[in-house]
């Protein structure tokens, strides 16, 4: 039996002559969108600008498309890779009643082949097979991630920000490290209540002093 929280499978059985599916490569600039429609036998590829109307005017035409071909769509289903956009998209499309998903990037296995050539195109039909799978309810396709609402991703924004204050300390001593090392200098402290002050004692192990711009962070 399936657990309520296994995101490795569709919950809902798949109904091919019903169901048009559509997964979409993101970019900055522009959306690859691939589609499967039932009755027809071509498999759409279409670039769209990053609109979300345009997208939905689409999916319209692709089960209109359908609905010629004597099948009615009673489901679509869409899905795109997790990344740089987040989960707005998924949210807006599951308000205008299309069925959204988010791949989980690492759960997709790629091939040699896809490594060495990788384009749009091939990602998409990559896309298609995975989520193809994971709608057929067939594990080791790929795995979803869990859509959170606006609220959830606010009550993390501080925990988020809190991380990069812990972190950005450590960040700029290593690089200080780092620029010092390159001249030869070892064993300097920058975290020190009076290392800026002693930077002008510092020497390299030819003797010569500390010359130049500080170190990134470091200042006197």
């Amino acid at each position: 039996m399936q657990k309520l929280n296994d995101l490795s499978r569709s919950p809902s059985p798949l109904d091919p002559d019903g169901t048009l599916i559509a997964v979409i490569e993101l970019s900055l600039s522009s959306w690859l969108v691939a589609g499967i429609v039932p009755g027809v036998e071509r498999q759409p590829l279409k670039k769209l600008a990053v609109d979300e109307s345009a997208l939905l005017k689409l999916l319209h035409r692709w089960r209109d498309e359908a609905a010629k071909a004597g099948h009615h769509i009673k489901r679509i289903a869409v899905a795109f890779e997790a990344g740089r956009d987040g989960f707005w998209l998924a949210r807006w499309l599951r308000a205008h009643d299309i069925e959204a998903h988010v791949i989980h990037a690492s759960s997709v296995a790629v091939s040699r082949e896809h490594r060495r050539a990788k384009t749009d195109r091939l990602d998409t039909s990559l896309l298609k097979r995975s989520f193809l799978g994971w709608l057929r309810g067939e594990r080791d396709h790929c795995k979803m991630v869990a859509i959170p609402t606006i609220k959830d991703e606010d009550a993390k924004r501080p925990n988020r920000e809190h991380e990069s204050l812990v972190g950005e300390p450590s960040r700029i001593v290593n690089r200080m490290k780092a620029a010092l090392i390159r001249l030869g200098i070892r064993g300097f402290n920058p975290k020190l209540k009076k290392a800026a002050g002693r930077l002008e004692d510092l020497r390299t192990p030819e003797g010569a002093p500390w010359v130049g711009q500080n170190p990134p962070g470091m200042v006197t």
